[in-house]
């Protein structure tokens, strides 16, 4: 279960949660211009844009779970099981595997318009990694600084839809994340007027009433609508820290305690990592689990016209800032 959102207060930032029971030893990538990018079905391109993002890195290829360009264009893959379906090759149209998606995007597209344009052309195809990494069942969100699109690959092709909000989580599909945001308009981060009847005299004995019943379970509709809320309602001082403290609040809001969620035989659901991207300037932040401290990789420090991956293991370890010793 994972969350995404984009945010923009002067640069662009993007980021999620990647919320599952174990780690695939997930890095930060820096994918430079000139690193061979290879491709199961269309032609591997001479050259490409630089990437930025966390991935696991099997032989040699970066399987990206999330990631920004050095044009500031964000994308990110999200578990959408049971909906989720990809289909065989077909003709006249670009033939690209699940695990691709977030490099055949990034890889050669500036903005949200020209994703779109490419995705219209584009059909994912099934293909397994390798016999031990079948393919994710997934859906994407592609943001950048002025809006954000929605691509589900379900049983009927691929649809594409206007993201208004840059938000996205798992299942049910967006269509249905976004009608379902209709049964929470009356929320509000102010206090609530008393509508339930002028015969009686009722007001607020706390504060933050206005959202009562904003939902705080951790399936992926309740967080769909919470993220959301707390997004769109966001107030935020406009320098680099108070925009990164931020994005980590809003994205805090749907963070998963170990236990909270539980799987087959008492295994639990994590927030393994929360990340951050300033798209603007190709600086990603993160924290894991246990390192809640604040982890950076600023891609604009590497030879981005280069030919090697520049790998950063993730801080997994907490570290503590004393005060008296």
């Amino acid at each position: 279960m994972c969350t995404a959102i984009g945010f923009t207060n002067r640069d662009f930032y993007f980021g999620r949660t990647l919320d599952l029971s174990y780690s695939y030893k997930e890095e930060v990538v820096v994918m430079p211009r000139n690193f061979p990018m290879h491709f199961r079905h269309v032609p591997d391109p001479a050259q490409h844009y630089a990437i930025i993002g966390v991935a696991t890195v099997m032989g040699d290829t970066p399987l990206y779970y999330d990631a920004a360009n050095e044009k500031g264009l964000c994308m990110a893959g999200l578990n959408f099981p049971g909906n989720a379906c990809f289909h065989p090759e077909k003709p006249d149209v670009y033939n690209v595997a699940s695990f691709e998606m977030v490099t055949w995007v990034l890889g050669q597209c500036e903005t949200v318009a020209q994703a779109r344009t490419l995705m219209e052309k584009t059909n994912i195809v099934p293909d397994a990694f390798s016999e031990g990494v079948q393919p994710a069942p997934l859906h994407w969100i592609v943001a950048d600084r002025d809006g954000a699109i929605t691509i589900e690959s379900t049983s009927d092709g691929i649809h594409i839809y206007d993201n208004p909000i840059s938000v996205l989580a798992n299942n049910p599909p967006f269509p249905y994340q976004m009608m379902h945001l209709n049964d929470y308009m009356n929320l509000t981060p102010y206090a609530p007027e008393n509508r339930f009847s002028d015969k009686v005299n009722l007001e607020s004995y706390t504060h933050g009433m206005g959202a009562f019943g904003l939902p705080g379970d951790p399936s992926s509709a309740s967080r769909f609508v919470r993220v959301a809320f707390h997004k769109l309602n966001s107030v935020c001082g406009e320098t680099e820290e108070e925009n990164v403290s931020q994005f980590f609040h809003l994205l805090g809001s749907v963070d998963e305690p170990r236990g909270s969620v539980r799987l087959e035989n008492d295994v639990c659901d994590l927030t393994i990592y929360t990340d951050c991207c300033n798209a603007s300037k190709g600086i990603y932040y993160y924290t894991t689990y246990e390192g809640r401290q604040v982890s950076a990789v600023d891609m604009h420090q590497e030879n981005l016209d280069g030919e090697a991956l520049s790998r950063f293991p993730m801080e997994k370890k907490l570290k503590v800032q004393w005060h008296n010793r």
